[in-house]
């Protein structure tokens, strides 16, 4: 069986070199650098089983991931190593805050209701894997009581924007015949125009309560959707779609996001916190979301090809 391990850096720093692949290279069972998928950018490795060990393990990916990174250091390069069969994947699911988008909303909501530090620090704990994130997110939604719906808009305008490669990673895929959902903790009034905006084709996320005067009740419309339901969407849609595992692609940051990566063709944990790092197949940190596309094995010129208005 042929594996592939992929060099990838950012495009504004091209820190992937011909030294660093052969150095790479050499670490692996009967590799051989391949061609390059954007130059100074990405790069494949292409290795097969080691003639003592046929049929690599998860377990053993992910040591050799440990071991180039070791090798690579400080250097902003990320390293990702898949079987070479089925790189293409039909199916995205990905979180919102912190993933496609850089910021957590209910974070920058709170921030209008006074009480921006405690509820980041919930919000923390909880992304964290410390606390459960149901109660998490009641307590949190909790102290927005009063605070017109309105504000939500503002937070979008003012406060809220995409990850670097978030729009390229969606709308390149949807070019290449996937289907893309996010599926968030976060709330439907943010997801609706953010997730239109980025290019999903759809979203998935929790409600939050107004009165009649359009000011928010401090609560959300249960069941409140967390981790189980992240997982849930992805099968649900893999199903639906008659897709096998290993076409579906899941991204997130955080613990909430542990169960829908396991379940994933490939679970990418992206500038994530340690529990999701832990669980998920690969990492990436040193680029954007738009590298995830040379994973798929889409070379830099694909990536230009795609308009993102």
């Amino acid at each position: 069986m042929s594996y592939v391990a992929t060099l990838i850096s950012a495009p504004q720093r091209r820190a992937v070199t011909n030294t660093l692949a052969a150095r790479v290279a050499d670490e692996l069972p009967q590799a051989r650098v391949g061609a390059w998928l954007d130059p100074g950018t990405a790069i494949d490795i292409v290795f097969d089983d080691p003639p003592d060990k046929p049929g690599v393990s998860a377990a053993l990916l992910k040591k050799l991931t440990n071991q180039m990174r070791s090798m690579i250091g400080a250097a902003p390069v990320d390293v990702v190593v898949q079987p070479q069969d089925g790189r293409r994947k039909r199916l995205l699911v990905a979180d919102m805050d912190s993933t496609m988008i850089g910021q957590e909303c209910i974070d920058e909501l709170a921030d209008f209701a006074g009480f921006k530090d405690r509820v980041a620090a919930i919000t923390e704990r909880a992304m964290r894997g410390e606390i459960a994130f149901a109660p998490a997110l009641r307590e949190r939604v909790s102290l927005l009581r009063g605070l017109p719906a309105a504000t939500i808009d503002r937070v979008i305008a003012e406060r809220i924007r995409p990850n670097p490669g978030a729009a390229v990673l969606v709308k390149t895929m949807r070019v290449h015949g996937a289907y893309t959902c996010v599926v968030t903790g976060g709330f439907t009034a943010f997801m609706a125009p953010l997730a239109k905006a980025i290019g999903f084709d759809e979203y998935h996320a929790n409600t939050l309560l107004t009165d009649n005067t359009g000011r928010l009740t401090g609560e959300v419309a249960e069941p409140v959707l967390g981790r189980e339901a992240k997982r849930e969407t992805l099968l649900a849609l893999r199903e639906r779609l008659r897709l096998r595992p290993r076409d579906t692609l899941a991204v997130g940051d955080g613990a909430n996001d542990v169960l829908m990566l396991e379940k994933a063709g490939l679970g990418i944990a992206f500038r994530a916190k340690t529990k999701l790092r832990e669980a998920a197949d690969t990492t990436i940190s040193a680029s954007g979301l738009d590298a995830i596309l040379y994973l798929l094995g889409l070379s830099g010129r694909e990536l230009q090809e795609v308009d993102v208005g």
